[in-house]
């Protein structure tokens, strides 16, 4: 067997975003913080290994998914243009091979899980597919990423609450309406920032007639960040307040909303570096709100 050269691997790299740990971190966050609350406090090694694993893996293959899918239109904005598809560097055939690899190994920690966790896994990865098809057609794609970001949620529920059965009702009621409703919230901070990241590449997209939502908000879209941003904060904010009754948990949450205020300062004048910023920035906010939750089961 042919062994991968060392410029490839370094190819590879580039193409699953290894140097920009910033876009994982936004969907380990609030996965693990779903894994607290189901289990409520500390969910054991096992499942903290395979949900922050699983995490990396299935965000690497969506990079590759994507990238096959854009590959035309990348060509075309500053930002993207160099990304490794787009310049023929790495094949679709090798993009679409590795992508495969890291989904299979993603599917394989699930594995070590239970059934209705398995059963899951199959929507997240259906999802995952569809976002980089639905720039095309959705005017708001952001929120189609925010189900694919924020399915971490149920299947963390589903690997602490679930059985072994798969039959549908099990599968169904392993994942709660709590679960359910932090996705919904979830898929707000998704809006937020990732309108951020496209308002980064709004003229670029606007000529190729590419879909996001910071064109479809137009000259509301710094509003529309942060009623997003205000959206997401409370719907967490009063789910988890009857559980978790911490003052811990409240610092947290007015840390988390400061944060976002100052992301809503940051993209006032809709320059671009300060837009990226305040969506590189986003990770902390997501560790602002675990870092409550953790703690507020700390020593319980």
């Amino acid at each position: 067997m042919t062994a991968v050269k060392p410029g490839r691997i370094s190819l590879y790299l580039q193409l699953i975003r290894w140097n920009r740990p910033a876009g994982w971190l936004l969907l380990l966050w609030p996965t693990l913080s779903a894994l607290w609350v189901a289990a409520q406090g500390f969910p054991g090694w096992h499942l903290l290994t395979v949900f922050t694993l699983g995490t990396f893996l299935m965000r690497s293959a969506g990079c590759c998914v994507n990238d096959v899918a854009d590959r035309e239109f990348d060509r075309h904005v500053k930002r993207t243009a160099q990304r490794p598809v787009t310049t023929g560097a790495v094949s679709v055939k090798e993009a679409l091979g590795l992508g495969a690899v890291l989904a299979l190994l993603a599917f394989g920690l699930v594995l070590s899980t239970n059934a209705a966790a398995v059963a899951w896994s199959f929507a997240a990865l259906a999802i995952t597919l569809i976002y980089p098809y639905a720039k095309r057609y959705v005017s708001m794609p952001q929120a189609v990423l925010g189900v694919a970001f924020s399915f971490g949620i149920p299947m963390a529920f589903a690997a602490v609450q679930g059985g072994d059965s798969w039959r549908f009702s099990a599968v169904l009621s392993a994942v709660p309406l709590l679960a359910w409703v932090l996705l919904l919230g979830n898929l707000f901070w998704v809006i937020a920032y990732d309108t951020e990241y496209a308002m980064v590449d709004r003229d670029d997209d606007l000529l190729i007639g590419m879909k996001t939502s910071a064109i479809t908000l137009g000259r509301f879209d710094v509003a529309g960040v942060l009623l997003s941003y205000l959206i997401f904060i409370s719907i967490w904010a009063i789910a988890l307040m009857g559980i978790l009754q911490s003052a811990i948990y409240l610092i947290a949450i007015g840390l988390v909303l400061l944060q976002a205020l100052w992301h809503g300062w940051l993209i006032r004048k809709r320059q671009r570096d300060d837009c990226f910023k305040a969506f590189r920035l986003n990770h902390w906010l997501g560790f602002t709100l675990f870092s409550g939750i953790a703690l507020s089961y700390w020593g319980r």
